[in-house]
């Protein structure tokens, strides 16, 4: 099951080569979809958390510059030598130079810390460490994978696999993480994490949204006007639902619980079957004959409401 590494543009919806103002505009527009505060579905909360990340990084010129050039790399591979005192530094230290009566400066230990000697005094460098980068990689799953969850093999785009227990009932958008398997840390520090944003595959029967899903229920005219018990599509099969009598096509069916599972033991959505009225191609003599003394019978008028 491959996933496909995702970076700042995408989460914005952005081209690579969009202005200012287009990046922007996108944010503002998502983040109104996503704060907190107006969207309380699962989900949300870390959808606006990234996408604020992506925003930070992309409205300034020099981090937008950084992270074109390193990609996901972008924060361990900072240069820095363009920093103010940074030579200056480097050479002072370089040749046994006090500087501010230190010979390392602060900024110089900030980065690559104080020197120690075997004795503890500061002879030599101590182990500069980083946690690694956190990455994120968008998972298809078909909808009857995302509701009964379980364990996963996922192909990574550098070759390497590894499975991954999903819990049931994640849905579109929602972010799984999965500690410790980002980028590698630096110097001897942790890895950092991979996060897996779900992306549900198009269904040829249900709809979505959120946890509630929506199919068409195909109904005979008969059925639709004197009512009937018939079969309808869920995720675990088929089930019985009563369509009441005078029935029009557009008339939703409500099915409690047989939507998406709750994650986490959560309440799961429900199951929205839209009447459709459908009428057969061909007719028998026998059908026509009794349409026709239908229509000449009815004074039903579907056009005026009668």
């Amino acid at each position: 099951m491959p996933v496909a590494f995702q970076d700042y543009y995408e989460a914005l919806g952005v081209s690579r080569d969009a202005s200012a103002d287009e990046i922007r505009q996108a944010y503002r527009r998502l983040a109104r979809t996503y704060h907190p505060d107006v969207n309380k579905e699962p989900g949300a909360e870390d959808r606006f958390k990234q996408l604020s990340e992506a925003y930070e990084v992309l409205r300034d010129a020099e981090k937008r510059e950084r992270y074109d050039r390193l990609g996901g790399n972008w924060k361990a591979g900072q240069d820095v030598s363009g920093e103010t005192g940074f030579e200056e530094t480097f050479r002072a230290a370089a040749g046994g130079v006090e500087v501010g009566g230190d010979r390392f400066s602060d900024f110089f230990e900030s980065l690559f810390g104080r020197r120690r000697g075997a004795d503890g005094g500061r002879a030599g460098f101590e182990q500069f460490s980083m946690r690694g980068p956190d990455h994120e990689a968008v998972l298809e799953l078909a909808l009857e994978e995302a509701a009964t969850g379980g364990k996963r093999r996922l192909s990574l785009g550098d070759g390497h696999s590894l499975e991954v227990d999903l819990p049931r009932g994640v849905r579109d958008g929602q972010r799984v993480r999965l500690a410790g398997q980002g980028g590698a840390g630096v110097g001897g520090g942790p890895p950092g994490d991979l996060f897996l944003r779900i992306r549900l595959e198009p269904h040829p029967r249900f709809r979505v949204e959120g946890r509630d899903l929506y199919v068409d229920l195909a109904v005979s005219p008969w059925e639709a006007a004197l009512g009937a018990e018939v079969p309808v599509p869920t995720l675990d099969g088929d089930a019985r639902v009563k369509v009441p009598a005078g029935s029009s096509s557009g008339r939703r069916l409500r099915l409690r619980g047989q939507g998406l599972p709750g994650s986490g033991g959560g309440q799961a959505g429900d199951l929205y079957a839209a009447v459709s009225i459908r009428v057969p191609k061909q007719l028998s003599k026998t059908e026509r004959e009794l349409f026709e003394r239908l229509a000449s019978e009815s004074k039903f008028d579907p056009r005026g409401g009668g």
